[in-house]
């Protein structure tokens, strides 16, 4: 698991998965979380072990304890605060016993909630307890509620999932549906220019491929793309014309370091043939993910046998780039020092 990113902000749940004064269990890098909404309103997300007996703590209940929200352990119905992890109760002391159970914490991530997501700030530090950097800005203004969710759980590890989902030359293979990029439309030269952004990259605004036929039969001519890359594992789309605006956030969170899970959030504005689809939309964007969990599936065939891959430019630059910043991330939290993008601007070509 050392090569997973730490003190960083990873995607946990959608808002709408949150439910008031519910919680459920999920596996943020290797560790069980407890994800849940307490009965205040607020997400939170500890450790999901109480450190008393090692239960989960999600098969418990979340009660108020003198006015603060707190999760119960089933077993012996020690409450922790979804605040902070702090044990605020242990019902079986009496009185003369000195014991303190506010010694007692099980591990706190900071939460971030905004535009129908929950983020969770992963430390290198498991008693961190101090404010957690800015959380990432995605640049969705207005976009305040998704129109869909969807997610997978690929049998990969972090690093193959990230690379996959952003190589360029695998569409007109894996992705060749009539309404996408049939074959009938050829590979056509992409030329593109990249830029460095903060923890990633950047493609510039660019007009899509004519051989793109989605975007031409939904938005027209006048029409824009943008795509954007950061550390850990989050890649963007904003697709705008002058009245409409698309924006797909995809985010990927290592379960462990066989198993990375895959979420699409898809917002957009004034874009009433998106309204109209919608039902059929998701279905497609799920068979879309799909596609790439196959061949995600086919690849760890090959990768029982042979574990290395051959990178090429211009096609697999973008891999060598996250690998780039995974390094020099890595190598700045040992040094104690600011973060320094190695990326320079670029335009890469390829067919696809």
């Amino acid at each position: 698991m050392s090569d997973l990113l730490r003190d960083l902000w990873y995607f946990a749940a959608p808002s709408r998965e949150l439910k008031r004064g519910e919680m459920f269990r999920r596996e943020i890098l290797g560790d069980p979380v407890l994800l849940g909404r307490d009965e205040e309103g607020r997400a939170f997300a500890m450790r999901d072990i109480c450190p008393h007996r090692a239960v989960p703590l999600s098969a418990g209940r979340i009660v108020s304890n003198d006015g603060v929200q707190t999760v119960e352990c089933p077993y012996h119905g020690w409450r922790y605060g979804t605040q902070d992890g702090v044990c605020k109760l242990i019902p079986s002391l009496v009185e003369g016993q000195p014991y303190d159970a506010g010694r007692i914490r099980v591990r706190h991530f900071p939460t971030h909630e905004a535009n129908g997501i929950v983020l969770v700030f992963v430390s290198s530090d498991p008693k961190f307890a101090g404010a957690a950097p800015p959380a990432p800005e995605f640049g969705l203004a207005e976009l305040t509620e998704p129109k869909f969710v969807i997610h997978r759980v690929f049998a990969a590890a972090m690093d193959n999932a990230v690379v996959g989902l952003m190589d360029p030359a695998h569409v007109p293979y894996v992705h060749n549906q009539w309404w996408w990029r049939p074959p009938s439309t050829g590979k056509k030269l992409k030329e593109k220019r990249f830029v460095p952004r903060e923890r990633g990259w950047s493609i510039e605004r660019h007009k899509p491929a004519s051989n793109s036929l989605a975007y031409k039969y939904l938005f027209g001519g006048d029409v824009t793309t943008e795509i954007s890359f950061m550390l850990p594992g989050f890649r963007w789309e904003v697709v705008e014309t002058p009245r409409s605006r698309l924006f797909t956030l995809t985010c990927l969170t290592p379960e462990n370091e066989n198993s990375t899970r895959i979420t699409q959030v898809t917002y957009w504005r004034d874009a009433i043939w998106l309204d109209l689809i919608k039902p059929i939309l998701i279905p497609a964007a799920s068979e879309f993910l799909d596609q790439d969990g196959r061949m995600v599936d086919l690849q760890n065939s090959g990768l029982a046998y042979s574990p290395s891959m051959l990178w090429i430019d211009d096609i697999d630059v973008q891999a060598k780039w996250y690998l780039k910043l995974k390094r020099e991330w890595a190598k700045s939290r040992e040094e104690n020092r600011d973060f320094v993008n190695p990326i320079e601007p670029v335009t890469l070509k390829w067919m696809s």
